[in-house]
């Protein structure tokens, strides 16, 4: 007799079937999709998305206390132009504001910060900061008018993303550079923000006059009629109108840290609000001044040039 076989030997020798169907092709609207295709296409768009860069740009809007309610439109103005913008509870204008503020831009998770500080209810002045390593810009804010006021024609859709235009002065000269560079990171919305239109229908527009930074806010108008509809690229039939809000900046100094460190650039025309204020009360006491000079002049020639005695004075004063 011969020997029995193991059982797993026979288990092992034995045929295995592969009843398994053989995999269908996916089905889309537009027919029969084979999987190679499908693995192609996860390459391309792969490749195509790793090496982008994405821009994750927040900005912290805040003011100090005491902030007039002009000021503070203007604020809301611009956090409304602003759909990547963080707003924050007043901060307390105080020397310690630069660590305060470092705190908060570090808490909400972002990567500049605007700072609207009110002085006297009277002078606004904004910092604009790349936080935590700089640089900082300190402006004078000038010729302030709000939406509110000015209640132009103008209207866009809230979150659109703005074209950034910059006028040719801001080439000429390194520290123009360095803030052409600065405005474009805080007021440039990233591209697929989630709060974000993805489309463009106004226009942020940067212009240099006299040293000053002039802000306008324009939407581009384009005709829907059918008759007037404008092709692509056809700039003609394109009209600007302005929206607001309108400001002027005066940037006063650069400096190297975040809300602080070695001052990179100072303005040598800035002339501050309080000097200003202190050259107007000189020239309106220089106008008492000479009212007083003049008294005095008029007494002293009296005293120097006295009237003779009229001898009809104590004429009728007898009679009595």
């Amino acid at each position: 007799m011969g020997r029995k076989r193991k059982h797993s030997e026979a288990i092992a020798a034995a045929p295995v079937k592969d009843d398994s169907a053989p995999e269908r092709p996916k089905r889309t609207l537009l027919g029969w999709k084979d999987k190679k295709e499908d693995v192609e296409e996860a390459k391309q768009a792969a490749s195509a998305s790793a090496p982008g860069f994405r821009n994750k740009e927040k900005v912290l809007v805040t003011c100090s206390r005491r902030i007039s309610f002009r000021y503070r439109h203007l604020m809301l103005n611009i956090v409304s132009l602003l759909p990547h913008c963080k707003k924050d509870s007043k901060v307390e204008a105080k020397s310690s504001k630069g660590a305060t503020l470092n705190e908060l831009v570090e808490l909400k998770g972002s990567s500049s910060c605007l700072f609207f500080e009110c002085r006297k209810h009277k002078d606004l002045y904004m910092w604009m900061v790349k936080s935590p390593g700089g640089p900082s810009v300190k402006f004078l804010v000038n010729a302030v008018h709000t939406m509110e006021e000015l209640k132009l024609t103008g209207n866009h859709l809230r979150g659109s993303r703005p074209l950034l235009t910059f006028s040719s002065n801001f080439d000429k000269d390194v520290h123009w550079k360095l803030l052409k560079e600065m405005l474009t990171q805080v007021f440039g919305i990233p591209k697929e923000h989630r709060k974000s239109k993805p489309y463009h229908d106004h226009v942020f527009a940067f212009s240099i006059v006299d040293d000053h930074i002039w802000f306008r806010n324009y939407q581009i108008s384009v005709p829907h009629n059918e008759a007037d509809k404008v092709a692509r690229g056809g700039l003609d039939k394109m009209t600007l109108v302005e929206v607001g809000p309108r400001f002027c900046l005066n940037p006063i100094k650069i400096f190297g840290g975040s809300f602080g460190g070695p001052t990179l650039y100072e303005n040598p025309f800035y002339v501050s609000p309080n000097q200003i204020r202190a050259l107007e009360k000189r020239n309106k006491a220089g106008k008492f001044a000479k009212k007083i000079k003049a008294k005095t002049r008029r007494k002293m020639h009296e005293l120097s040039n006295p009237l003779e005695p009229d001898e009809f004075a104590d004429m009728w004063k007898d009679d009595e």
